[in-house]
């Protein structure tokens, strides 16, 4: 699963939205022919990912070129069960992607349009986003 090798603060403050609530970064394809693009924003666990990627990995059986454009690199923390108020932050117990509109999430190239295309709507039933398949103009 994907998770960061080493990080410079092991626990991150939530921060206050700025009102962004569109993708600035990411919108276009940069790699392959056909790309899944996110329509509405959540947070993405490495679970996930690794789903989607499996789903497609799995119906074009190792043909093409797939890229991940994401990584989950935003702890999250969570206290245990049981625990009172105080005694500080709780531990890391997974890492995220917060994904807004517009991001491409995966992208691949090296298939015919309608495989890709099929094994990206593959992929989107296994995400917590809506999902948009885009290819190159």
């Amino acid at each position: 699963m994907l998770v960061p090798k080493k990080v410079k603060h092991r626990k991150w403050q939530k921060g206050r939205s700025k009102g962004r609530n569109v993708e600035t970064r990411g919108t276009t394809l940069a790699y392959g022919t056909v790309g899944l693009k996110a329509m509405s924003g959540s947070w993405m666990n490495a679970r996930q990912i690794e789903a989607a990627r499996r789903a497609i990995s799995n119906y074009v059986k190792r043909e093409g070129k797939l890229w991940i454009r994401i990584f989950p690199d935003k702890p999250v923390t969570q206290k245990a069960e049981g625990v009172t108020l105080g005694g500080g932050k709780g531990d890391v117990r997974e890492y995220v992607f917060p994904v807004r509109p517009g991001r491409i999430l995966f992208e691949l190239d090296g298939l015919a349009p309608e495989v890709a295309k099929e094994a990206l709507r593959h992929a989107s039933f296994k995400l917590p986003v809506r999902t948009k398949i885009v290819t190159e103009q």
